[in-house]
Formats: C-alpha cells, sequence, structure tokens
C-alpha cells in the first residue's frame, strides 16, 4: 500500500616519522544544512527519547528529490526511528519534518498518499499469490480495474516476477518475497520510498537484484531513503550519505567525499611478527596529527582506529593514509627501514565506507537499531 510496515614501544614518541611518510589533512565533514532547499524531504532538530534513551537528538536532514539517500550508522544509531517518524508511524518528540511538503505530525494522512515504506520484513500475503498481492494493494488505492491490472502487469515485468506471479508467496525465496514487497509499495507511484535494510538476509544475487530495482526507482525521479548494514550497498547506490551515531548526524557527503576523510588511498602493512608490528604502531603512532590522518592522530597498539591509522595486532597489519603516489610510498618505507622495522607486505588500496565507519564511530558498522 504504499505502506508495507513491516554498517610499547621501541620507537620514542618524541621522534615521529617525517611529513612525507603519511597523509594530507582531513578536514572534517560540515554537518550544517543551508536553510534554503528544495529538498522532498526536509528534517530539522529531530528529537525522539524512549524512557531515558535519547534516541534522536537534533537531527537535521534533507533529501533531494530523484536521488539516494543513504542513512549509516552503528546499532542504536536512530535510523529505523527516523525512517519511521517519517512514515506517520512514530510521533517526534521536538523538532520539525516534512515529505513532500507535507508536515508528518500535521498532516499525516498526506504524507501517507506520497510514500511507500518498505520494512525490514517482508509484509506480504503468504497465502495469496504475487499477482494477487499486488492486486490486493491496487484496490486499496482505489485504482480502477483496466488501470490496476495494467499496473500489475508493469510491476509484474519490472520486477522480473513473471515465472511467479501465480504461485503462492510461500513458496517464494528470500529475494523474490523481497522483490514482491517492494514492488507492492510501487503499486500508486509514490513520490518517495523509504527502504529500510531492503537486503537484509538475502544472498549475494539477490542483493543485486535489489540493487538493480532501487537504480531504476532512480532513474525514474523517485526519491529514496535508504537505511542499510551493507556499507557496498550505500557506496554502490546512494548519491548521498548521512553517518548517524549516538541520535546525530556526524557527517555527510557523497561517498567519495566521506572515504575523502582518511585520504586518497591507504597503505596496508604487514610486519613478519609481533615485535616489528609493535615497533611500527609505536613510531606511526606518535606522528603528529597532520602527518598521519586529521585531528586525532595516532593509532593504538590494541587494535582499531584512530586519527586514520588502523591496527590490527591478530594480522601484525596496519592502515596508514596515504596520498597513493609512489614517492610516499618510498618514503614511507624508508623512514621504517631506517628505524629497522621490517616490513612483511605492502598492498595499496582506496577507502571503504567501512574504513569511513571505523574513524568516525569508533567501531564498525552492526545491524540496524
Amino acid at each position: 500500500m504504499p505502506m508495507t510496515t513491516d554498517a610499547r614501544a621501541q620507537a620514542p614518541a618524541s621522534t615521529p616519522l617525517p611529513a612525507g611518510a603519511a597523509l594530507a589533512d582531513t578536514a572534517p565533514v560540515d554537518t550544517a544544512l543551508p536553510a534554503d532547499t528544495d529538498a522532498v524531504i526536509r528534517v530539522r532538530g529531530l528529537r525522539k527519547a524512549f524512557g531515558d534513551v535519547t534516541v534522536l537528538d537534533g537531527v537535521d536532514l534533507d533529501v533531494a528529490a530523484g536521488s539516494v539517500h543513504a542513512l549509516l550508522g552503528p546499532n542504536g544509531a536512530g535510523k529505523t526511528t527516523l525512517v519511521r517518524i517519517l512514515a506517520t508511524l512514530l510521533r517526534a518528540d521536538a523538532g520539525s519534518a516534512s515529505v513532500a511538503g507535507h508536515d508528518v505530525g500535521r498532516s499525516p494522512r498526506r504524507v501517507r498518499e506520497v510514500i511507500s515504506l518498505t520494512g525490514q520484513h517482508a509484509a506480504v500475503d503468504e497465502l495469496l499469490t504475487g499477482e494477487e498481492n499486488l492486486l490486493l494493494a491496487a484496490r486499496l488505492f482505489r485504482l480502477p480495474r483496466g488501470v490496476a491490472r495494467r499496473r500489475v502487469g508493469e510491476l509484474v515485468d519490472a520486477f522480473d516476477l513473471g515465472g511467479f506471479a501465480g504461485r503462492l508467496v510461500r513458496t517464494y525465496s528470500g529475494g523474490m518475497r523481497r522483490r514482491l514487497d517492494i514492488a507492492v509499495g510501487l503499486v500508486a507511484h509514490p513520490q518517495v520510498v523509504f527502504l529500510d535494510e531492503p537486503t537484509t538476509g538475502l544472498d549475494p544475487r539477490s542483493r543485486q537484484g535489489v540493487w538493480e530495482i532501487v537504480g531504476r526507482l532512480a532513474e525514474d525521479g523517485t526519491t529514496v531513503l535508504l537505511t542499510t548494514q551493507y556499507l557496498e550497498e550505500a557506496d554502490r547506490l546512494a548519491d548521498l550519505v548521512s553517518v548517524l551515531d549516538g541520535g546525530r548526524v556526524i557527517a555527510r557527503g557523497t561517498p567519495d567525499e566521506l572515504k575523502a576523510r582518511l585520504g586518497s588511498e591507504r597503505a596496508e602493512l604487514t610486519f613478519p611478527d609481533d615485535a616489528a608490528y609493535a615497533r611500527a604502531v609505536a613510531a606511526l603512532g606518535a606522528a603528529p596529527a597532520a602527518e598521519i590522518a586529521g585531528p586525532a592522530g595516532g593509532g593504538t597498539a590494541g587494535g582499531g582506529t584512530a586519527g586514520g591509522l588502523d591496527t590490527d595486532p591478530a594480522a601484525r597489519r596496519v592502515g596508514v593514509p596515504t596520498d597513493g603516489t609512489a614517492t610516499a610510498v618510498r618514503r614511507l618505507l624508508a623512514d621504517l627501514d631506517d628505524r629497522g622495522i621490517d616490513v612483511a607486505r605492502v598492498e595499496l588500496r582506496r577507502p571503504t565506507l567501512d574504513d569511513v565507519f571505523l574513524s568516525l564511530t569508533g567501531g564498525p558498522a552492526r545491524a540496524a537499531d
């Protein structure tokens, strides 16, 4: 209907590596939003608490028409709560939110007329066929019989359900159910689609299928707000990403802009033994913030992320931001060699949104709240 409801040291700290060994400064992402915008979804100062637990603590968000905007954040960051407020399933404690110009608090019925919500679990009737689920949605929207039939045919073709439309949904695979669930939400041509972890639990092939569907939605001008625990998903689909943590938006930008916080490339250094690893962490971690990656500076021998320096004691591996040039990598290796620190292996890779999570939230992305 449109609403289907249901990511030691031995080298002294006073002798850091020189500036050429690491990366350029990374400026913090500005989370302020302009006052004038034509955003289809507009959120300002949104707050929500459940008892003593504050889930949303002053969230600002704009989603442009025809774009895919991803919400990322660790468990309990408030992603699902935000979507449920925008879909009129919850009331905010404070702040304002509008969808397609309609205030979600004052005009919930008007909001529901222009949205579709696909929750984390498929909400289709297992005792009906796929086609019957689509026709039921059309009837609930009071579509004329002929229009309903044409629309159902369009969706069956678009979502590759032709060979299964006449089968009971209880015989569908997880991927087929998810495709049908999204299709049901599109019967009435919604202006805005909310997808709350649409590919959770799907196999890679089914996930790819859903990604193709989301891509087509944006191409057709539909506005999509997506929550996901798959960082690859946001990287592939999203025009913009907002990172939530502690109930606040702590960063926003395109996937490439967020990854640029950690440098254009990362040098992954693997060390032959624990002693070499510990000395490397101490040396790299002692470098000034501007030379490693941002204001936090330094790494930790216990594993984790700080200032762009990633450490993995189990694998004896350290990730160092770099500009990716041969000169920078040679200097980094030469500096370590001058200190008598052996490096067993070097790999260069571009930062991923996983790295952004580690840098911004101090831990990996987890399941949705």
